[in-house]
C-alpha cells in the first residue's frame, strides 16, 4: 500500500506554494502589481500575511481588487501610481524565454498594463504551464465586438480557429466592456513579431501573447518544489 504522505501535491497545493514564494519578491514599503487567476488568488492570500508590510496593491481586475479589499490590502487605481517594483501574475503558457500566452481569467488588457508600469514582471505558474512553442493553450484576444467577423477570417488566414468566448450561452464581457476571441491552432514560433502584427489589425484591442512585457523571473511549482526560471 503506499504512503499517503508521499503522495504528489494536488494542484491546488502547487499554486499555493508558488503564492508563498512570490512574496520573496515583494519590495516591502510599496505597492505591489497583482494579477488575477487562480493561481493568483493564492499569491493575495499569502500577500495579506504581511499586508502591514506593503502599502497597498494596484490590481488587473475586479475580481482581484474585490479579493485584495476583502483580505484588507488597500487597493490604488494605476492612474494614481508612476511605477511598480514587481507584478506577480500567471500564465497560461509561458516558454524558455519568458514569453507568456495570458488571458485565460480574461483580464489580458489590464494584465499587460500592469504589465507595462512595473519594473519586474514575476510569473507564478505550475510545471505544466511550461512549453517549448507558444499555442497549445487557446489564445486570448480582446476585441471590439463589431470587429469579431473580420478578425475571426484575419485568424483563419494564419491558420489559426478563432471563437468568440462566451459565458452563460451568451458572448462573455470583460471589465473593459469588450468581447473575447480564443484562437486555436496557432504556432507561434517568433512571439516578439507574433503580437506586434495581431496589435495593428483594427479591432484588436489586446492579444493575450506577453513577449513585449514578458517575464523576467517565472517560478514554477513542481513536485519537488518551487523551480526559479530567470530570463533577465
Amino acid at each position: 500500500m503506499s504512503d499517503p504522505a508521499s503522495a504528489a501535491p494536488t494542484q491546488d497545493e502547487l499554486k499555493a506554494l508558488v503564492g508563498r514564494a512570490a512574496l520573496d519578491y515583494v519590495v516591502r514599503g510599496e505597492i505591489v502589481g497583482v494579477g488575477t487567476g487562480s493561481t493568483v488568488n493564492k499569491f493575495i492570500e499569502a500577500l495579506a500575511t504581511i499586508r502591514n508590510e506593503i502599502k497597498g496593491a494596484v490590481s488587473s481586475s475586479v475580481a482581484s481588487t474585490e479579493r485584495l479589499r476583502a483580505l484588507g490590502i488597500e487597493v490604488f487605481d494605476s492612474n494614481a501610481v508612476d511605477e511598480l517594483a514587481v507584478y506577480i501574475d500567471g500564465a497560461d503558457e509561458i516558454d524558455g524565454r519568458g514569453h507568456m500566452i495570458k488571458g485565460g481569467g480574461a483580464a489580458l488588457t489590464r494584465e499587460k498594463i500592469v504589465a507595462a508600469q512595473s519594473r519586474r514582471f514575476v510569473c507564478i505558474a505550475d510545471a505544466s504551464k511550461r512549453v517549448e512553442v507558444l499555442g497549445a493553450f487557446p489564445l486570448p484576444v480582446e476585441i471590439i465586438p463589431m470587429a469579431a467577423r473580420r478578425l475571426m477570417r484575419q485568424f483563419a488566414a494564419l491558420g489559426g480557429l478563432a471563437q468568440v468566448r462566451e459565458k452563460d450561452g451568451l458572448p462573455l464581457v470583460t471589465d473593459n466592456g469588450q468581447h473575447i476571441l480564443d484562437v486555436t491552432g496557432l504556432k507561434i514560433a517568433d512571439p516578439l513579431a507574433f503580437e506586434s502584427e495581431v496589435n495593428q489589425w483594427p479591432g484588436v484591442v489586446t492579444v493575450g501573447v506577453f513577449a513585449h512585457q514578458k517575464a523576467q523571473v517565472c517560478l514554477l511549482a513542481t513536485p519537488e518544489g518551487v523551480q526559479t526560471l530567470r530570463y533577465d
